[in-house]
């Protein structure tokens, strides 16, 4: 999955989230192939940074699990 992918999923769920237009960087884990940081700035609503997981034949729905998970458990 290619960082404009992980981008485009993350931008979706978060907007569902309740995040409309979220100021977003998306960056790979240094060292973690197919591991993903999404910071999220200026978010007072939620958590600043999320890690997803996603590699050759991931599915958007997994990645958006992830982010759904992450974001709602905090």
């Amino acid at each position: 999955m290619e960082q404009h992918d992980v981008e485009r999923i993350a931008r979706a769920t978060l907007k569902e989230l309740g995040v409309p237009r979220p100021d977003l960087s998306i960056v790979p884990v240094e060292g973690q192939p197919g591991q993903w940081r999404i910071e999220i700035r200026g978010n007072a609503n939620g958590p600043d940074m999320l890690k997803i997981k996603c590699g050759h034949g991931t599915t958007p729905q997994w990645v958006r699990e992830q982010i759904f998970n992450q974001y709602t458990s905090s």
